[in-house]
């Protein structure tokens, strides 16, 4: 307990919930199976006037159409073991966050008389809580009061359809049901799956009672099935053992602490952290230069720019696993939506801090892990869309929410094997639904609001995450670390015209931390963590990344989907709830309110992260099968899995780390769609170029002008071909460093 969690030793798959620990009776299945057949039941319709609800609906209905693998592939070559592929789905769907995961056999009597009978065999039952419904003071009360079942339906809805494409990736027919027009009778499901008990006409979850939303994938995919509980599991025990975690589950003892926060902040105590006027790492406003989209790396690797095995991988890198692949129709299908026509202003929403406090609200109501806002600088707004058109600032406020990508996950993963581009594309499926409903929600209200997503972003996210105070500038780069959940986060952005008040930039004693630890750099597998000072790059103080080489393995990784090994390997990387060590939620807290400990405290948490094999891969929590899409079909990885742990005695000489500086004087032009190759050497002798950020403020108090690398090369003006950049621009990939 003090200095390793008892969750440490619970399988992933088993989920949040002590239910393993319940009494079970196999006899239910017999009850279920011999009850009449129901036709579907009629369920009232959604209050259209609610314009939450509206939200809710639309992106119900744009999920529903999606999730068809026609044809299917080849089937790939699972394991025999039926426990160990129930093993693989069940953690999937806890990936996605989903409270409760089941799988049973399907009876005769759980299909509706009303509706297609497929050939499925199994079914796989996902459940979702109830969100927590705002103060009555809270301007989002109004919103979300009576919508809680039909919010969570959407995301449980959202989860068995990637749940059910990744098992059409596989080879096997799926297909995901929700609670509206599903064929299904999802109650008896997840009664028989071991995750509900009756209770008279209703069902009850032993934890949950029934503040919970359900969905089905219906399969033809045989797995291990679970024991329906026990009635007597109904009055759950919530003593002692539930209080702190039993088994390794979610102690009750974190249930209750989320609960007793004012739902507009979220599950961290980011009130505790220290606000400053400025960032902690300096940022020269005026002479940070606009960047095209053309120039982002990962885009440069798309157009040539790097090569044709990098333009090959681009298009597959981050999904080459079918569970990552099952996300992307959920992602693209949401790119139309990200703006859209607004309304006529509605009455009532003039306060900037009520609007605020309800924003946050709603935010977390929807899965937010944090939320900032910030105004937007000129900067923060690319230049040109990557189709070479140009980009004018259009909103006052960024929204900026953080998804984290699964402690538990990373835990059991190396890095970069093959969940890594899972936990990224998990990230923006969730990212682009929680912004995406709220820009709709916002428009609806009369107000301009565009969600800026992995993708398609008109915006830069590192700087607004930094300037909205969910974070510090890192020694991983171009990479914002918090205090609570480290490097492990993806963001997603609404910008927006509703008035707002902006969150001050915060300051934990990063830069502090990061100067004197350097594990990110010692563990990066292509060298692309800086081991020296930080220096200024385009206007921003910062330990520059060398982005060339991190994008090139990212790409190319020949043993696993892109890279977080940063990220898995960050002594931040941690849990500071309940569900953590004690040691460690005292080493969180000092860290944020004790900071004249950290000279004292930092050299010991770095020593002893290693010492503990933080870092190293749990075996307990690897859910996954290691699985490549290659040409259509699902096989064993053909070069084998990364399978790294800690690479204690790796050492580079700062003064001899070879690291490429690719200033703005040395970008693409903005709508050129032919290759336009990078040269390394070049690159290389630009380390010649950069200040130190004491000698960019003596410059700037000098009045000097600025250094000519920071001026963006221009447009041709020739204009972007349209049937080439149609050809290049395919689906914008997950970012990985900036410009």
């Amino acid at each position: 307990m003090l200095l390793r969690s008892k969750n440490k030793e619970r399988p992933f798959h088993w989920g949040p919930f002590a239910l393993e620990r319940l009494p079970h009776d196999e006899t239910i299945a017999k009850t279920e199976a011999v009850a009449d057949p129901t036709p579907r039941l009629a369920r009232p319709p959604l209050d259209l006037d609610n314009l939450f609800g509206r939200a809710l609906l639309k992106y119900h209905s744009m999920f529903g159409a999606t999730g068809i693998v026609d044809p299917l592939p080849e089937r790939a070559p699972v394991p025999d073991d039926l426990k160990r592929r129930s093993q693989d789905v069940k953690g999937a769907g806890f990936f996605l966050d989903a409270a409760g995961m089941g799988i049973c056999k399907i009876s005769e009597n759980s299909w509706f008389t009303d509706s297609e009978r497929l050939s499925h065999t199994h079914a796989v039952v996902v459940v979702i809580q109830h969100g927590r419904t705002p103060e009555e003071d809270n301007l989002a009360h109004a919103w979300v009061n009576g919508l809680e079942a039909a919010a969570a339906e959407v995301r449980a809805f959202q989860i068995a359809i990637a749940v059910a494409e990744h098992i059409q990736w596989m080879g096997f027919a799926a297909t995901a049901h929700d609670a509206r027009e599903g064929a299904v009778n999802l109650d008896r499901l997840a009664v028989l799956s071991g995750l509900a008990v009756r209770d008279g006409d209703t069902v009850v979850h032993p934890f949950m009672g029934g503040a919970f939303s359900l969905a089905v994938v219906t399969t033809e995919y045989e797995m291990a099935c679970d024991k329906p509980l026990s009635p007597r599991a109904k009055n759950a025990d919530k003593g002692l053992g539930y209080l702190f975690g039993a088994g390794g589950a979610v102690p009750g003892l974190e249930w209750k602490r989320r609960e007793s926060r004012p739902t507009h902040m979220s599950n961290y105590p980011m009130e505790q952290v220290d606000r400053v006027e400025r960032p902690t790492t300096l940022i020269i406003d005026d002479e940070v230069p606009q960047v095209s989209k053309r120039a982002e790396f990962f885009e440069r690797a798309a157009r040539g720019d790097l090569g044709k095995k990098s333009m090959h991988e681009r298009s597959r890198f981050s999904f080459k696993h079918p569970f990552a692949q099952a996300m992307v129709s959920l992602i693209k299908c949401m790119v139309p939506e990200q703006d859209g026509e607004v309304a006529k202003k509605v009455p009532g929403y003039e306060d900037a801090a009520a609007n605020t406090k309800a924003v946050k609200s709603l935010s977390y109501f929807l899965g937010s892990e944090m939320t900032g806002i910030c105004e937007i600088p000129r900067y923060a707004w690319y230049s040109h869309r990557k189709n070479g058109t140009e980009i004018t600032p259009y909103n006052k406020y960024a929204i900026v929410m953080l998804i984290d990508q699964g402690y538990e996950t990373m835990e059991g993963a190396s890095g970069d094997d093959y969940i890594s581009g899972a936990q990224s594309m998990r990230a923006y499926m969730r990212g682009a639904e929680i912004a995406g409903v709220m820009g709709e929600l916002f428009r609806s209200l009369g107000y301009h609001a565009r969600s800026q997503t992995n993708a398609d972003s008109e915006v830069l996210h590192v700087p607004l995450t930094l300037l909205s105070g969910l974070g510090e500038l890192s020694r991983i780069g171009e990479v914002i670390l918090n205090p609570f959940i480290g490097p492990r986060l993806k963001t997603v952005v609404l910008t927006t015209d509703l008035p707002l008040t902006p969150d001050q930039p915060m300051d934990f004693g990063l830069q502090y931390f990061c100067s004197n630890c350097l594990k990110c750099a010692r563990e990066c597998p292509c060298d692309a963590i800086s081991w020296g000072d930080k220096v200024m790059f385009n206007g921003y103080e910062m330990w520059k990344p060398d982005v060339e080489r991190c994008t090139r393995y990212r790409l190319t990784n020949p043993k696993g989907l892109a890279c977080g090994r940063c990220m898995k390997t960050c002594p931040l990387n941690k849990v500071v709830t309940w569900e953590g060590p004690i040691a460690t939620r005292i080493a969180s807290w000092c860290g944020v309110n004790v900071r004249w400990l950290k000279p004292f405290l930092v050299p010991i948490a770095v020593w002893l992260d290693d010492k503990l094999g933080h870092g190293v891969r749990n075996p307990v929590k690897k859910w996954w099968l290691d699985l490549e899409m290659v040409d259509g079909k699902c096989v064993h990885p053909p070069k084998g899995v990364n399978q790294r742990d800690l690479n204690l005695d790796h050492q580079i000489d700062p003064a001899e780390q070879k690291m490429a500086y690719y200033h703005a004087d040395v970008m693409p032009p903005p709508d050129s769609a032919e290759p336009v190759p990078i040269d390394r050497k070049d690159a290389l002798k630009a380390k010649e170029l950069l200040e130190s950020p004491h000698e960019a403020l003596t410059r700037v108090t000098a009045g000097k002008p600025k250094p000519a690398h920071y001026i963006p090369v221009p447009a041709s003006g020739a204009g972007m071909d349209q049937e080439k950049e149609s050809a290049n621009a395919i689906w914008d990939k997950p970012r990985g460093h900036g410009t």
